[in-house]
């Protein structure tokens, strides 16, 4: 019971415009890391099919175990989401702010992390930063330009001239100063890939646009996840494993959820596993919009059809860490009826030496990824014996507590799960 010899595992990255590519680099990398620590064997090799992903071959705890790795891609809705100009960022901003301020969001994911709230303020505040910086740079360009034809005017004996040369230098200083203004704006949105300030705005801005709900392409691409994952449940690999990583944890939520209402998860089929690694879902399911995400946690908490370990880390500044989603949201069934998720806490400053700890403790978007990483002294948690090793998610964690320090106070202002609540 809960042995694995072969393993599909389904990847749902956040919401990232990167070529998939980065995620297979990562794990060769990193798993060579882990398993060099661990004293265990795991090997990459490409992966055939259409769909984008690699193949594993690992021996870990005495068993030889064989994993297909697929990398569920919206990437290409995440670019199209990102192909906005400097006015529609700013304007991004504007509206984002508006629908967490007002509808009470803000305030309530105050209560739970500080942290990933800060993180969702940076870019504003980053970008206004960058706004007046580029407001000085209009007034010094004005200044600058302005003097030669107010200089020139002055000299100037003929009256006709001396008009002139003034509406001259008007039109000159404001199309200067406009010009050096567009520049700064631009020349801060091309190091971007160091700022992250467009990026992260872009971001809670697809998250908050429609207040909460999932655009139609994004339900779309879901459907499509869906039905890959109902394929490989009617496989006969051991365990079929979601990992859902930032925000997508809470698309593999509604994902399951959907196969579940479907009839699409075989009662006699492969185990089911769900890992949410440094989720984000509050900031979603805290909107009055996100009914469907509200009535998908609910269900999945009390599904006996899966197994749900959420795991975060309180030095993740980017996650809700050790949050409970859905007790956070409001939306627990009857406490005897609750089954998942287990949240446990990858406890960074435990499971990372203390120099490597203090080499990442300031890289804020390196440590976010860290869940997908190795560890100098794992604990109960290891992506790598999860994904590639001999047992089940359900088994791997039998018997195991939820962290002491786990949050499950309802926070959320809205708690409707529309048609779907149960």
């Amino acid at each position: 019971m809960g042995a694995v010899r072969r393993r599909q595992v389904f990847y749902i990255p956040g919401y990232d415009p990167i070529h998939p590519r980065r995620y297979r680099e990562l794990y060769r990398k990193e798993g060579a890391a882990q398993a060099a620590l661990s004293g265990y064997e795991i090997a990459l090799s490409p992966r055939a099919g259409e769909s984008y992903g690699w193949h594993v071959e690992a021996a870990i705890e005495g068993e030889d175990v064989t994993a297909e790795v697929e990398v569920l891609v919206w990437s290409d809705i995440v670019r199209s989401s990102m192909d906005a100009g400097l006015a529609a960022t700013y304007w991004a901003m504007i509206r984002t702010a508006w629908i967490y301020i007002t509808t009470g969001a803000l305030r309530r994911l105050m209560w739970l992390r500080k942290g990933p709230v800060i993180a969702a303020l940076y870019p504003v505040a980053m970008l206004v930063a960058q706004a007046l910086v580029a407001l000085a740079a209009f007034f010094i360009a004005k200044a600058l330009i302005g003097w030669p034809f107010r200089a020139g005017a002055a000299a100037s004996p003929w009256a006709w001239l001396a008009g002139g040369l003034h509406w001259a230098g008007i039109a000159a200083q404001w199309a200067g100063g406009a010009a050096a203004a567009l520049g700064v704006l631009r020349l801060f949105r091309r190091y971007d890939n160091k700022l992250f300030a467009h990026y992260l705005m872009l971001d809670y801005a697809f998250t908050a646009r429609l207040r909460g709900a999932n655009p139609p392409e994004l339900e779309a691409r879901m459907a499509e996840f869906g039905d890959r994952i109902a394929a490989a449940l009617a496989s006969d690999v051991d365990e079929v494993l979601v990992v859902g990583h930032s925000s997508g944890a809470h698309l593999a939520v509604s994902i399951l959820a959907d196969l579940l209402r479907g009839g699409r998860v075989p009662a006699n089929g492969p185990a089911l596993g769900f890992l949410s690694l440094g989720q984000v879902i509050p900031m979603v399911s805290f909107l009055p919009e996100a009914t469907r995400l509200r009535a998908d946690l609910r269900l999945l908490s009390a599904s006996d059809a899966l197994a749900w370990v959420d795991v975060t880390a309180p030095g993740d500044g980017c996650a809700f860490a050790l949050c409970d989603p859905v007790a956070v949201s409001g939306v627990d069934p009857p406490r005897e009826n609750k089954r998942w998720p287990l949240v446990i806490s990858a406890a960074f400053t435990q499971t990372l030496q203390p120099e490597t700890w203090e080499k990442l403790r300031w890289r804020f978007f390196r440590l976010h990824f860290q869940y997908l990483c190795a560890f100098d002294r794992p604990g109960d948690y290891d992506y790598f014996l999860i994904t590639a090793g001999p047992l089940t998610l359900a088994e791997r964690y039998r018997g195991r507590q939820a962290s002491i320090s786990r949050i499950d106070i309802p926070a959320s202002p809205y708690t409707d799960c529309g048609n779907e609540a149960a």
